[in-house]
């Protein structure tokens, strides 16, 4: 696990590229303090910040070759190294290293760059094979480990793990990409691939760059889609929780201690209850972060109930609203993209927790909402998306979409079911968006609050230029296409993982546990268990079943009765007594801010939002990713100020 980092020069590396390695590195501590490493050739130079984790003492990097001319950076864990190893060994190959990540230097020399499909793990890497004067970079198929790839000019490209290093190296300069800004306002977060900084992208997940330079070639190629995935037709709580026991055996693979993100929901407790089977008693321990005068969303009761059950050790804290406000601005930018979801200090607290501990490793539950059901309105996507296509095909009419819904108990929600008239004219607006909507769209994130508070409001809120230029930008594309509708539940599947589970959920997990120096591993976004209900999906669909009705008949023996029993609740902060905290300590921020001052926002509506609430006492539209973006913007400009003075950053 670590950042790495590379320079590409068509016509040659000169001496100022030298100062732009060290800046990178320096900007990348965090990600790796435990050493570094570089390596530089004629066109190309590449390094990294190693966090040791295999091989504690042998597995530095850059990693090479029995002959020396194939030279490797790499972050992230190959889960399946062992099995690797042994089959490289036996057709003669001579390891240096103990290290997991030496086996891509091997299976390259046999398999060139379709060595890639012999990896299971998350990974991002830079491969030089200065023989064919070729570099390889590669993003594992989830997109769980990161790669940004800036192209300030023609003649050079540069590529780091975080956005932060780029900025804070000098690499580009922070100006905003502003129709990322725009998609950030619908989605919460920035699409991938795109970047909300000019003249860089994200290499997307499970994709290939090669660089070629005799002759001059660059290619990028997708080599893995989960949608490609062959039916399976076997029984599918049997096959979860065979591929489940199977990513238990490779996911706890480690030299140092390992520990586990607890929440009260049940994906968490399903992978504590998989690695205290697979450890020795005591060996694997658990974190969960509380709040003051606990209120429902603090999970430490709940997690302590799994834990006795477990019999494995809890360490706990409280984090307190004068922590939040203190973290905020570092969070907002150690997050590299802006992400509007509020509960990033508390991901920040509990990865520090387990660093305090001594613990670099942690598992995480991101993937189980996404994969199987648990998120209603993505269920729901796939009914209402149905439902259209029979409406344009006049096999559904107004009736089919007007129902009364009894009123929620939220004051917020209760106002907008008011709105709505208890959900008739909801869903007579929905008819009508049917209708009229683009028939190749599917029924998405366009029926998400967020999404439709930026299409309503956004206008008025952004300054006409800003309008003007982002104006070919068109949200919903993500999710148009004729070829989505051949198979909905499989295209949603998809979806709701290239955007909200990517984007928010892995971006998070993997920024703020490197912003502790600490390893995030998501047991449930293993790409063989992703193809495995894919291809379930596929022979025996789903979506009408309860939610994550798969993923808790296969560990049901596992997991406690209790944890099936509890309600749903997400991990959730107490978000309106920190967002009224934040709007007093920061709101003030906006009125003369980045915003403000590169034209991206009217004044008078940053003076709306910096209040945080409305008349009313609702949320202020707007304001809560108002004030992220703009703490995100501040921090980069911060970064862009040290790399102009080659300060490093803080470790």
């Amino acid at each position: 696990m670590c950042g790495i980092f590379g320079i590409i020069r068509r016509d040659g590396l000169g001496p100022e590229d030298d100062g732009l390695l060290r800046r990178l590195a320096d900007a990348l501590v965090h990600r790796g303090p435990d050493g570094e490493g570089f390596h530089r050739d004629t066109h190309v130079a590449i390094g990294m910040r190693r966090l040791a984790i295999i091989d504690l003492n042998g597995g530095w990097q850059p990693l090479l070759n029995e002959t020396g001319d194939i030279a490797l950076v790499a972050n992230g864990e190959i889960y399946n190294y062992i099995e690797l190893r042994k089959e490289l060994e036996s057709r003669g190959h001579e390891f240096r290293t103990g290290s997991d990540c030496e086996t891509i230097a091997h299976l390259y020399e046999e398999h060139g760059a379709e060595c890639i499909h012999k990896l299971r793990g998350m990974f991002a890497f830079a491969l030089w094979d200065k023989r064919k004067q070729t570099l390889l970079i590669a993003r594992d198929r989830m997109g769980e480990k990161p790669m940004y790839v800036a192209t300030p000019n023609s003649g050079r490209i540069v590529f780091a793990s975080e956005l932060g290093a780029l900025v804070g190296a000098g690499a580009v300069p922070f100006e905003l990409n502003e129709d990322a800004i725009k998609l950030y306002y619908y989605y919460g977060y920035v699409p991938e691939p795109m970047v909300p900084v000019r003249n860089v992208r994200k290499l997307p997940a499970g994709h290939l760059l090669i660089v070629r330079f005799d002759p001059y070639s660059i290619e990028e190629r997708r080599y893995w889609n989960m949608e490609d995935a062959p039916p399976i037709e076997s029984d599918p709580v049997e096959t979860v929780r065979a591929r489940l026991d199977e990513i238990g055996e490779l996911i706890i693979r480690s030299d140092v201690p390992v520990g586990v993100a607890l929440s009260g929901g049940v994906d968490s407790s399903a992978i504590a209850a998989l690695a205290a089977r697979k450890y020795a008693k005591g060996q694997i321990q658990a974190f969960t972060i509380g709040y003051p005068g606990r209120p429902w969303q603090d999970e430490r009761s709940l997690a302590k109930e799994l834990t006795d059950h477990l019999k494995i050790p809890l360490h706990t804290m409280e984090l307190s609203v004068e922590e939040v406000l203190r973290s905020y601005p570092e969070v907002c930018f150690r997050r590299d993209d802006p992400i509007a979801d509020i509960s990033g200090p508390s991901y920040l607290a509990v990865m520090r927790l387990a660093r305090s501990k001594g613990v670099p490793v942690m598992l995480m539950g991101q993937g189980g909402d996404e994969l199987f059901w648990g998120y209603p309105w993505v269920t729901r996507s796939v009914f209402e998306s149905e439902r259209k296509r029979k409406q344009r095909a006049g096999a559904a009419g107004l009736g089919s979409y007007l129902s009364f819904r009894k009123p929620p108990i939220s004051y917020v929600h209760g106002v907008k079911w008011l709105r709505d008239g208890g959900g008739m004219l909801d869903g007579l607006r929905r008819w009508k968006e049917d209708r009229a909507s683009d028939p190749d769209r599917l029924v998405f994130y366009d029926r998400a609050t967020n999404y439709q508070i930026a299409e309503a409001l956004l206008p008025s809120a952004a300054t006409p230029g800003f309008m003007e230029r982002t104006n070919r930008v068109d949200p919903a594309a993500l999710f148009t296409g004729r070829a989505l509708w051949d198979r909905v539940d499989i295209s949603v599947t998809r979806l709701i993982c290239d955007t909200y589970l990517l984007c928010n959920g892995i971006n998070q997990g993997d920024r703020l546990s490197m912003a502790a120096s600490v390893e995030a591993r998501l047991p449930l976004v293993d790409y063989r268990l992703v193809e495995t209900v894919i291809g379930l999906r596929k022979a025996h669909p789903d979506h009408a079943l309860p939610p994550k009705a798969w993923l808790i008949g296969a560990v049901r023996d596992l997991v406690p009765p209790f944890v099936f029993e509890r309600r749903k609740r997400g991990f959730s902060p107490p978000w309106r007594e920190w967002a009224k905290s934040l709007f007093a300590e920061y709101g003030k921020d906006l009125a003369d801010g980045v915003l403000a001052s590169r034209g991206a926002a009217r004044r008078e509506s940053l003076d709306a939002m910096s209040r945080g609430v409305s008349s009313i006492g609702t949320p202020q539209p707007l304001a809560t990713e108002t004030l992220m973006l703009e703490q995100w913007c501040r921090g980069m400009v911060a970064a862009a100020k040290r790399g102009a003075t080659r300060e490093p950053l803080a470790r």
